[in-house]
């Protein structure tokens, strides 16, 4: 199976499955001489686990992580950094009634048809903990980006019908409440609605937004390798995502250029922008700006309403999807979008430190 290595220079190599005895990533091209511990990892996978509110998962999972290789001493070493995490809480015979069916909205006919075989168990490779190796590389990423100055700040920006009010936006109350919502009029309106589709045996939509504040302009290449469109494969590859915005997205569809252009203007003798509808993007590469993208999440494809689909011996059926399964993907999904776009910015911009003669010249003459 291909397609499970991210990045050119920060490179990372998910593996494991939902169901199988671990998951981890392998991470390699971090520079040496990071300070790195368990606990920096463990913060932002405890983010992701479940079991912690009423809308995930009652999966119980410490997603404790152990770092195997790459660091000494509490410092990085320049070679792969290899991470595990143990798989304790399996309840692998809730899938054994679907191991010649198709749920819907999910990827089992199309690993069927790709394989002629696969692991029917909570979705093997295409399962939402396929995650916790992202984060855990991610947390790594963030962690080198901080010492630049670089900061990474996502949150849930809409779930269902309700989107936040920015008028009402609060950084600190991301962490307070368990949709990680900034707004928390809208979280609390949100709640009441997830409870009503809960009831109603059904999961909801949502969208997670990143902000990268700190980021210096023209990093990114201009051609295939854009840092938008290498954004998008990142946030695209996180299985429940099915679209990709960066700054005001689909939405310059329904503009005109006088609008969306924004102008450049002087602000504490350095170049700026007046407006930033491009999203802190412009041809493929940083302007230096707030870099602004969001990610819109469908809803969980296991819901317990009964549903309509197909077997393996093309037999028409109903069934009951039996099992642990969160309401609503987007809140667990903020980390993974933050942890996908802190490993993007990062890998471009040890790819970008080539891209001058002077560079060069500061390390090695």
């Amino acid at each position: 199976m291909g397609g499970s290595t991210f990045g050119r220079l920060f490179k990372i190599s998910t593996w494991g499955e939902s169901h199988g005895k671990a998951l981890g990533v392998v991470v390699d091209g971090c520079p040496a001489g990071v300070p790195l511990c368990e606990e920096d990892i463990q913060i932002y996978l405890n983010r992701r686990k479940p079991g912690q509110s009423d809308f995930s998962t009652k999966r119980n999972e410490a997603d404790a992580v152990t770092i195997l290789s790459g660091v000494f001493e509490g410092k990085t070493t320049g070679t792969p950094i290899s991470m595990l995490v143990y798989n304790q809480d399996q309840h692998s015979k809730d899938y054994g009634d679907i191991a010649t069916c198709y749920r819907p909205g999910h990827a089992d006919y199309c690993f069927d048809e790709k394989f002629g075989f696969r692991d029917y168990r909570g979705g093997g490779r295409s399962s939402g903990r396929e995650t916790i190796g992202r984060v855990a590389a991610g947390a790594i990423a963030a962690k080198v980006l901080a010492t630049l100055g670089i900061k990474l700040t996502a949150y849930t920006r809409s779930i269902g019908e309700y989107t936040i009010n920015y008028d009402n936006f609060n950084a600190d109350a991301i962490m307070n409440n368990s949709l990680y919502m900034p707004d928390e009029e809208c979280a609390k309106k949100a709640s009441e609605y997830l409870k009503n589709m809960m009831k109603d045996l059904d999961s909801v939509g949502s969208s997670v937004e990143c902000v990268i504040t700190g980021m210096p302009a023209g990093v990114g290449e201009p051609v295939f390798d854009k840092l938008d469109a290498l954004l998008a494969q990142a946030l695209m590859s996180i299985g429940a995502v099915k679209a990709v915005e960066i700054g005001d997205g689909t939405a310059v569809s329904a503009t005109v250029g006088s609008v969306n252009n924004d102008s450049f203007i002087i602000k504490d003798n350095k170049i700026a922008k007046a407006t930033n509808h491009s999203g802190g993007i412009l041809g493929g590469m940083s302007d230096g700006s707030d870099i602004i993208v969001r990610a819109s999440i469908k809803p969980t494809p296991s819901i317990y309403k009964e549903q309509h689909t197909v077997n393996s011996n093309h037999e028409e059926i109903d069934i009951n999807i039996k099992g642990r399964h969160d309401p609503i993907i987007g809140p667990r999904a903020v980390v993974v979008v933050e942890s996908m776009c802190a490993i993007t910015i990062l890998d471009l911009l040890m790819v970008n430190a080539t891209s001058k003669l002077d560079n060069l010249f500061k390390i090695y003459k």
